[in-house]
């Protein structure tokens, strides 16, 4: 399947190519299901789409689902944005857990052994964990490197989104690679 290549587009008017809906359309009938539709779907419904940026969707989301305490896995290199994110958070009545990606402090060589690094690695599993411990129901990615966001994710136990997706080159949009 390929539905860039796609010149019907019949999915979009209720005429697909390929059904399998009966596969999955008992799932979003769920109660735990239509939580999350119901909540997305404020976000776009009634000509809202496009209109709040990221962070404002991100936070009525957090405010639709009901979300307690949410917590924050950054990359060091962005703790400066991650403390406009608290306080962000904090003025809205959020409770932000924030979690570095150094927590623990462990080195590369720990691991990795055998790299033969001594410096302070990057430590997602850590940060997972310490999430996991914290409480928080609901986790924003904020500029984690790739690999590193994915053994979060992993090891998360709770709802999660990616608030920055880490691009060091294009100022941390990467679809403007798509237009250079």
């Amino acid at each position: 399947m390929d539905c860039t290549k796609c010149t019907q587009k019949g999915c979009r008017h209720g005429a697909p190519c390929h059904d399998n809906s009966n596969a999955y359309l008992e799932t979003y009938h769920q109660p735990t299901q239509q939580a999350y539709v119901k909540a997305a779907s404020a976000l776009v419904d009634n000509g809202r789409a496009g209109t709040l940026n990221r962070l404002e969707e991100i936070t009525e989301f957090i405010q639709r689902m009901g979300y307690q305490k949410v917590g924050v896995a950054y990359c060091y290199g962005m703790e400066d944005k991650a403390t406009l994110l608290r306080k962000y958070f904090e003025r809205a009545g959020i409770k932000p857990t924030m979690v570095s990606c150094t927590v623990d402090g462990i080195t590369e060589d720990d691991v990795a052994p055998g790299k033969g690094a001594c410096n302070v690695s990057c430590n997602p599993i850590g940060q997972a964990e310490a999430l996991n411990q914290s409480g928080a129901d609901f986790v924003l990615l904020m500029g984690l490197c790739l690999g590193h966001d994915i053994l979060l994710q992993k090891h998360l136990k709770m709802d999660f989104t990616t608030f920055v997706v880490k691009d060091r080159v294009l100022s941390h949009n990467p679809l403007s690679a798509l237009t250079s």
